[in-house]
């Protein structure tokens, strides 16, 4: 697979994940973007020896989206930092079932991940269970669309936090699962989920510039 590399330089690189492609290999020997993008580097560089490239962030395995990678140990640090401080951007489209009430709106809950069943619970509250993380997202109605001949609805999310399932749960919790996410209740569509991320930015991890780059640029 050739990947789809929307910028790259000595520092950063910025390359779309397709849907059905892992972030990174999780052993089963599925394919993964970070390996695609690795080994397309060696080739196309001609290096002899191992490609270093440093995964950032995740997306889950049905989601398509924009992802930034490190070419640099320096490059990493940096880059994981403005995540664990927020100041990476990450906007996403998700068509949820049903019409929401509020066109726009915040939700806030805290996330627990079961790494056995790769399934994440979400509560009102803090539970006061260690691993239980405080999870917030911006939505704004985009459009009301049907599915099946069910009503749906596109909107557009910003993310306070990047936490495992985060935009999938979060939804489902309030009534409102995506389509095409048969494991949070959602209706079927042949695995596809109905989810892109399709914005990221962040600071140079050199320059400092803020970048900012889309599935649609």
């Amino acid at each position: 697979m050739t990947p789809e590399i929307v910028y790259e330089d000595n520092h950063v690189l910025v390359a779309v994940k397709p849907a059905g492609v892992l972030s990174q290999s999780d052993g089963s020997g599925a394919p993964d973007i970070l390996n695609i993008i690795k080994d397309y580097i060696k080739v196309r560089d001609n290096k002899p020896g191992n490609v270093y490239l440093g995964l950032i962030h995740r997306l889950d395995r049905n989601v398509e989206g924009v992802m930034v990678f490190a070419k640099t140990s320096k490059a990493a640090s940096r880059l994981s930092e403005q995540v664990r401080n927020r100041k990476v951007t990450k906007k996403y489209r998700a068509e949820v079932t049903g019409t929401l009430s509020n066109k726009s709106g915040t939700l806030t809950n805290y996330l627990l991940k079961n790494e056995k069943t790769n399934i994440t619970k979400v509560f009102d509250r803090d539970p006061g269970i260690k691993d239980a993380k405080l999870s917030t997202l911006d939505y704004e109605v985009m459009e009301e669309k049907t599915f099946q001949g069910k009503a749906t609805t596109w909107v557009d999310v910003k993310l306070g936090t990047g936490r495992s399932h985060q935009i999938r749960v979060q939804f489902a919790h309030i009534g409102h699962p995506l389509v095409g996410d048969v494991k949070y209740k959602g209706p079927a569509d042949g695995g596809k989920i109905h989810l892109q991320s399709y914005l990221i930015g962040f600071f140079h991890p050199v320059t400092k510039e803020y970048m900012e780059y889309t599935l649609f640029s």
